[in-house]
């Protein structure tokens, strides 16, 4: 259904598409994945002809779509695009929303404009909100109606451009539904998602992006559990680690302490285990902040929270400049009670210097 030959782009002479060559079939659900600046928007905005490529050809069930003779509003029609952004009209309704582009481009009578709108509504679980404004809306409500309206125009193909980097978990579990339903009905959609478990459970085949191009491709399986190529390998096995920086005593630490939690519920770790990490974070960084650091000190502390599936261990290296310090060494409840149970809970806990540089190394 989709052929893509030799797909090159650049802007100001820096390419973001090299040799890019793939194809998709009718019904298939692919998912773009790869780290920032691997050119997977871009790309995608190319086989809707939003950005013209400098060389190369883009097929849509044969038909050339750079070809000067092509039709661009009809290939829309054909070609729908949901943005991360929702970009809905604000001074339009969502039933407003939903109907410009079938009357405005399909001329589409208005009645079975609205009819149509109204049944994709439903299929959104949103029917009670046709009468609300963009701004009235949470964002997981404003990218489920922009599926809806992409819906709209009966179009043979979806495109998704991160639909839910812009969303919390909750708002992006709504999203997922809604994508989740329209894959099994068969329709033919490439998703650019950094939502791996999704991609993993929804995609027939997964495009794994970097330096500019498609760099390997196979079923989820076969990406995220047997990949071949070492870019690949390196993407897939960090995406087991959370990163986490603390550079200041006023640091969010119920944001980190939610980015832990989603963090272990993607990999089913239980309750009584995403507790001991969430306290060995909070209780090792909030000693350091208070004991370890100047008052003219900048802290500069970084955990890397590591899960491994094999032995069903989390590893937590916390990085710490300063003096050297062994935070363990000679424990007892005057140090810091914290301090001891983060210590009587983990199975080991190792600790190197060099120069200015402390690790430590904690295994739950």
């Amino acid at each position: 259904m989709i052929k893509v030959e030799n797909l090159y782009k650049s802007f100001g002479g820096v390419p973001v598409l090299e040799n890019v060559n793939a194809d998709v079939k009718k019904g298939e659900c692919v998912s773009i994945i790869g780290p920032s600046g691997a050119g997977k928007s871009v790309f995608l905005s190319c086989l809707n002809a939003l950005i013209v490529p400098d060389t190369g050809r883009v097929f849509i069930d044969g038909l050339d779509i750079f070809d000067k003779k092509t039709d661009i509003n009809k290939l829309h029609e054909r070609v729908g695009m949901v943005y991360q952004n929702f970009n809905l009209f604000s001074h339009l309704t969502v039933l407003e929303n939903i109907t410009l582009a079938p009357e405005k481009i399909k001329k589409i009578p208005r009645t079975a404009a609205i009819d149509k709108a109204r049944e994709l509504l439903n299929m959104v679980s949103l029917a009670a909100k046709e009468n609300a404004y963009p701004q009235e809306l949470s964002g997981g409500q404003k990218q489920r109606i922009a599926i809806a309206r992409a819906m709209a125009m009966d179009p043979q193909i979806v495109l998704f451009d991160e639909p839910t980097s812009a969303l919390d978990p909750v708002m992006t579990g709504e999203v997922l539904a809604v994508i989740r339903s329209l894959a099994k009905k068969g329709m033919t959609m490439i998703i650019v998602t950094h939502e791996m478990e999704f991609a993993k459970e929804v995609s027939d085949r997964v495009f794994y992006m970097d330096d500019h191009s498609i760099y390997e491709t196979g079923t989820p399986r076969e990406i995220f559990e047997q990949p071949q190529g070492k870019r690949t390998k390196a993407f897939i096995s960090r995406l087991k680690t959370l990163e986490l920086r603390v550079e200041s005593p006023e640091f969010d630490l119920l944001g980190q302490m939610s980015r832990i939690e989603q963090f272990c519920i993607k990999y089913d770790i239980d309750r009584r285990m995403i507790n001991r990490v969430q306290m060995a974070f909070e209780e090792v960084s909030m000693y350091l902040l208070k004991n370890h650091f100047g008052e003219k000190e900048k802290p500069d502390i970084l955990v890397n929270i590591a899960y491994t599936e094999k032995e069903k261990n989390i590893v937590i290296t916390i990085s710490y400049g300063g003096r050297q310090e062994d935070l363990f060494a000679g424990m007892d409840e005057d140090k810091s009670l914290g301090l001891l149970m983060v210590r009587r809970i983990s199975k080991s806990a190792l600790y190197s210097a060099v120069d200015t540089k402390n690790t430590l190394t904690i295994t739950l």
